[in-house]
């Protein structure tokens, strides 16, 4: 560990990155299984709360030299904003429509980053853990949604990424209550169980 870090008294930014992508990911989803249509609430969202929200708290996790957090929360801020775009840039006569099989060569793609990310939470807690298996399998789930035309397989995916943005929504709210409180309020199956070690924490 760098000398810096034990005179590190800056905020943790992990629980904002988390629930700019948790809140904006349940609020697509619900769209995605039906609920509602596609439209300002959820582009806005996406523009700045999952977009410009994640990308500042990436750039807040390189300040305090965790490349993961960077890479995490920095690439889903910029995913987001990608994504309104796709939506928007179609209807400015600017680009045209995105094929079914473009987006699912997209979502694949993202999804192939979210199982390298995966792998690198089995160092970290099990909320953690959670939450990028749930996202790599709503990015496949989607993906195929696409490239089949399944609107089935859109409505399970739908539900699914509900999961995938309550668990991230789950592990903000931990982290910032957990430290509030100097004790565990709620639990995130630590790997160190006496120490609170959010996703921003690097594994020992």
């Amino acid at each position: 560990m760098k000398d810096h870090a034990a005179h590190d008294h800056t905020a943790n930014p992990a629980p904002l990155g988390l629930l700019g992508f948790g809140m904006t990911t349940v609020l697509l989803n619900l769209h995605n299984a039906g609920v509602f249509e596609l439209g300002s609430m959820i582009l806005a969202m996406g523009i700045f709360y999952g977009g410009i929200c994640q990308v500042c708290a990436g750039l807040m996790e390189w300040k305090k030299g965790n490349t993961f957090g960077t890479v995490a929360f920095t690439s889903y801020g910029f995913f987001w904003l990608s994504l309104v775009a796709l939506v928007v840039l179609p209807k400015t006569g600017l680009a045209t429509a995105t094929s079914s099989g473009g987006m699912a060569a997209y979502l694949a793609m993202w999804g192939v980053l979210t199982l390298v990310l995966f792998i690198g939470t089995l160092r970290l807690n099990r909320v953690t853990q959670l939450v990028f298996a749930s996202l790599t399998v709503l990015f496949a789930l989607l993906a195929v949604a696409d490239a089949t035309g399944n609107e089935t397989l859109k409505l399970v995916a739908g539900w699914e990424g509900i999961l995938c943005g309550a668990s991230a929504i789950y592990a903000a709210a931990a982290q910032v209550l957990n430290e509030v409180y100097g004790r565990t309020v709620l639990p995130l199956g630590d790997r160190a169980q006496h120490k609170v070690v959010p996703l921003h924490c690097k594994a020992a």
